[in-house]
């Protein structure tokens, strides 16, 4: 086995067993869990950020994002294809969406922009920024490129059970620089 295929299998792992604890959350889950987060980014007011359309057993964004809409532009990730960075096109609480890819929904109209925050879905977290997302490395392009032309803020967004030990992590893998849980916010900002 080589080394490369050694960290796959590992990686896939991981990320079979935080599915389970992330589904295990999302079916105890209470309702607002996004508050938290909404505290978070009050101090962002008119940033542009974008969230996600939550899809399968990922923690709801949507309330925040829907209150951060009223102050400045939010936009959710559009896939344009395999080994590209997102794009984010603007969303809005009242906007038209379709079907895109993966099962998430995207806005009708594209509206792109790039935002200076971004609220990141994962699978696993760890406690020094750490981040296990689904493999297709779209969030680690993406923020890789967004970072090299301004500071960007990635924002984990998870539910306690998500948080993991010893992730399989690659040097290209972005940090987080938050994550927030239905019950708490942890830095890793220096």
């Amino acid at each position: 086995m080589t080394e490369t295929t050694d960290l796959t299998e590992i990686k896939a792992a991981a990320r079979k067993a935080a599915f389970v604890r992330r589904k295990a959350a999302f079916d105890v889950r209470v309702p607002g869990a996004a508050g938290r987060l909404s505290e978070v980014l009050a101090g962002y007011r008119g940033v542009p950020m974008s969230g996600y359309m939550p899809i399968r057993t990922e923690i709801d964004p949507l309330p925040t994002m829907a209150e951060a809409a009223a102050y400045g532009p939010v936009g959710v990730p559009v896939i344009q294809a395999a080994g590209q960075p997102l794009r984010f096109s603007r969303w809005t609480p009242e906007g038209q969406l379709k079907d895109g890819p993966f099962g998430a929904k995207v806005p009708e109209v594209d509206d792109y922009f790039d935002p200076e925050i971004l609220i990141v879905p994962l699978v696993a977290f760890d406690v020094q920024g750490g981040r296990l997302g689904y493999g297709g490395g779209f969030y680690d392009r993406t923020l890789e490129g967004l970072r090299s032309r301004r500071p960007t803020l990635a924002i984990g967004f998870a539910f306690d059970a998500q948080e993991a030990e010893g992730l399989p992590l690659e040097a290209t893998d972005q940090p987080l620089d938050v994550v927030v849980t239905e019950s708490r916010v942890l830095s890793f900002s220096a």
